[in-house]
């Protein structure tokens, strides 16, 4: 494995990713794809569902969370209205899912249709008094994980790491346009790679 990361420095070296920081790369990487598996498999959440004794599925659930919208997930002011499209939007998700599985929550009562307050001729959703108590137990039920793990960490600890966490979660974003020499080194990739599929057996 050592051997690789070397190797991988100095594929990296050319477009001025220097040692120090290609390793940081790599160590960030290895922790994230570990991460990436364990919420891909929703741990949290079906633990949530299963320990509370609710009767959904975690879709279910996440349409329940995009119709609460909570501001520190979705980021909008409170009292938004919600619609289908709304909650297609939140979740990133197909309006036709979104639609399907808003119509089996109002069915089973833990939503409900209303008008909009500030167009009568759009409807609306919202969470009922038993989707609301689901929400809310859910919401509690992690923050009580999340919490007492963090009961451990220093202020100055959480103090550094959670501006340090918000800044990487745009790396993507900001990563996604490169410039100069490493714009130079993924062409060269993308050369190299030309001839992939082209050759018949």
């Amino acid at each position: 494995m050592a051997e690789r990361d070397e190797l991988m420095k100095d594929k990296l070296a050319p477009a001025g990713v220097d040692a120090e920081h290609a390793q940081a790369a790599l160590d960030i990487d290895a922790i994230l794809q570990v991460w990436r598996r364990k919420v891909f498999k929703r741990e949290l959440g079906y633990r949530a569902l299963s320990e509370l004794g609710l009767p959904l599925e975690l879709p279910q659930l996440d349409v329940l969370m995009a119709v609460w919208a909570p501001a520190n997930e979705f980021g909008e002011d409170e009292g938004t209205e919600t619609m289908v499209s709304t909650v297609a939007q939140r979740l990133h998700i197909d309006p036709s899912r979104a639609s399907r599985v808003t119509s089996d929550l109002i069915g089973r009562g833990f939503l409900r249709r209303a008008v909009s307050q500030a167009d009568a001729r759009r409807t609306v959703l919202e969470l009922t008094d038993e989707g609301l108590r689901i929400v809310e137990a859910v919401r509690t039920y992690k923050f009580l994980v999340l919490g007492s793990y963090l009961q451990d960490w220093t202020a100055e600890e959480i103090a550094t790491f959670i501006p340090l966490l918000a800044r990487f979660s745009h790396w993507s974003e900001v990563a996604a346009c490169p410039g100069g020499l490493v714009t130079e080194e993924i062409a060269k990739l993308r050369t190299a790679l030309a001839d992939l599929g082209t050759t018949a057996d």
